[in-house]
């Protein structure tokens, strides 16, 4: 039946034309006991064919009584068979499941060549290039794929998914993931190229909503995780409002569970907490099933893909972008980006959606009423994202308290100095480290500034770049002087570079971005609060790098 069906697929109209009139003739020959000279010679006669042919007909079609058997067959060596001798065949076999199945893949060239050599050693005549690739092609995809790809890479290629991931009501499965956005920002001074920012995305699986997201230009962490669930879990109105973007953006909530992949970011302590303060489940994928989480990656390649109409656009693959100049047609800075980034979702939130057949927005609102309970929002939504914030565990003593050779005071932490034998949850925002925030007894915050008010805003990747510095340079004690004189000396060596370099203008738009996202939660200036950095072409550089005055 394999063979019927290949034919039956693969025939040409002309071809099953004359098997479909062969048919009726050849059927009423083989019906008969036995064959007669004057039956033979009528169909001779009606189908312009020879007796031989004729009996030919008529033996495949009474082995296969269906029309496809009655169809031309090309002349020449049937399928499968082998021409080479048998030795030569064996050589043949022998290299590709030693040589060529194997890491390094090894290229076809090399494996023709290894061929030649082994048939010249046993003085057997060498194959041609063509028998070989022959028989490379015949291997069994999944079997070469896994043999110089790996195990992994054939399962995610050609294992059924007999298995997906569903959810029931809005909010029942958010699924979360990073990608780099296919896309080159530029600063917000000299309006030049920085590089592309990391979009960290949600889906709600039941409605394929966007609960929210974060762009930074930092790498993957716990802290743009913990940013894209604030934004995710609270509602938009307000954030909307301070970037002027008028869109109906109503999603809202905690959700039920996370589906996250296995990367190191979601397996954080801080994640962990943070969940389970707030009683939400953390889901993460089977290794090596990367079906499970379809959802947020078709959503990432059709958010990506809108991407692509804009300027600086890097594109997908280097095929796509051919000699296209994003670096030098990039014009939108990170808080464009976010802004429009808002405004598409907006878009693809009204979009009739091809496999729920409506509009996310408009299946969200449909199926509200199908949850369990309302959506739940936090107790308290300005403290909200310190629960998903890094921490570690200190005393309180009468000089404050000390957290990366920084020191941290405010009144309210006398009380705790009678238990200064006790270490308490002391929570850090990498993005801006000008305070820090106790976990009291009854389980609020206290949001501890710097003893020092003259101290700068610092960010923790300039603190370790300073550290790092201090300790290349053979300081075994650090204190708090000596970091923000390094982080000073470092932050001049960007201003003075900011015109010249590119990783200079990256590095000063990174600080600046992070400590507007990283404000302590005493003070909350409006969006989007960033230095005053002038017009493009004016040669005053980004602030935060007024330091050295308050040192």
């Amino acid at each position: 039946m394999a063979q019927t069906g290949t034919a039956l697929t693969r025939a040409d109209s002309t071809a099953w034309s004359i098997a479909c009139s062969r048919e009726p003739v050849i059927r009423a020959l083989a019906t008969l006991p036995k064959l007669t000279p004057a039956a033979i010679a009528e169909a001779c006669d009606e189908l312009s064919l020879s007796r031989t042919r004729i009996f030919e007909l008529v033996g495949r079609y009474r082995a296969d009584p269906v029309t496809s058997s009655l169809l031309n067959r090309s002349r020449g060596v049937a399928k499968g068979f082998k021409r080479l001798a048998p030795d030569v065949d064996q050589v043949i076999a022998d290299e590709i499941e030693q040589f060529h199945l194997s890491r390094p893949k090894p290229k076809l060239s090399q494996l023709v060549r290894r061929i030649k050599f082994s048939c010249l050693e046993r003085e057997l005549p060498p194959p041609s290039r063509k028998t070989i690739e022959a028989r490379v092609v015949a291997i069994d995809r999944e079997r070469l794929v896994a043999a110089r790809d790996g195990r992994k890479a054939a399962d995610d290629r050609y294992r059924p998914i007999t298995g997906s991931f569903t959810a029931d009501y809005p909010l029942q499965v958010v699924q979360m993931d990073h990608t780099p956005a296919d896309i080159i920002v530029v600063d917000e001074h000299f309006r030049r190229p920085l590089g592309r920012p990391t979009l960290t995305l949600q889906i709600d699986v039941a409605t394929r909503c966007i609960p929210g997201f974060y762009i930074s230009l930092e790498s993957p962490s716990n802290t743009s995780v913990g940013m894209a669930i604030r934004h995710a879990v609270l509602p938009k109105a307000d954030w909307l409002q301070e970037r002027e973007v008028e869109i109906d953006y109503p999603i809202y909530g905690i959700p039920d569970t996370l589906h996250l992949d296995n990367a190191k970011e979601f397996h954080s302590r801080a994640l962990e907490r943070g969940c389970q303060q707030h009683g939400i489940e953390l889901n993460y994928r089977p290794i090596r099933t990367p079906h499970y989480g379809g959802h947020i990656e078709r959503l990432i390649g059709t958010t990506i893909g809108e991407v692509h109409l804009l300027p600086g656009t890097t594109f997908s693959n280097i095929k796509e972008k051919g000699d296209y100049d994003a670096e030098g047609q990039a014009c939108m800075t990170l808080r464009d980006f976010e802004r429009w980034f808002a405004i598409q979702i907006g878009v693809y939130h009204g979009t009739i959606h091809s496999e729920l057949g409506l509009p996310p927005l408009t299946a969200w609102t449909d199926a509200l009423g199908i949850r369990p309970l309302p959506p739940r929002l936090p107790a308290d939504t300005g403290a909200f994202l310190l629960d998903f914030l890094p921490f570690e565990m200190r005393k309180a003593r009468r000089e404050g308290i000390e957290l990366f050779h920084l020191f941290y005071w405010h009144g309210a932490l006398a009380p705790l100095i009678a238990n200064s034998d006790r270490k308490v949850p002391v929570k850090y925002n990498p993005l801006n480290l000008s305070a820090v925030y106790v976990e009291l007894p009854d389980g609020k915050y206290l949001t501890v500034p710097l003893r020092d008010h003259r101290r700068p805003p610092i960010t923790k990747f300039e603190h370790d770049l300073a550290l790092k510095t201090l300790r290349d340079r053979g300081r075994q004690s650090v204190d708090e002087q000596s970091l923000f004189s390094m982080i000073a000396e470092q932050r001049r060596i960007v201003v003075d570079a900011l015109a010249k370099t590119k990783s200079a203008r990256k590095t000063a738009q990174r600080i600046a971005y992070a400590l507007h996202d990283g404000q302590p939660l005493t003070s909350s200036p409006p969006h989007p609060a960033l230095p005053d950095i002038g017009p493009a072409g004016n040669d005053q550089p980004i602030v935060p790098f007024q330091i050295e005055e308050r040192l």
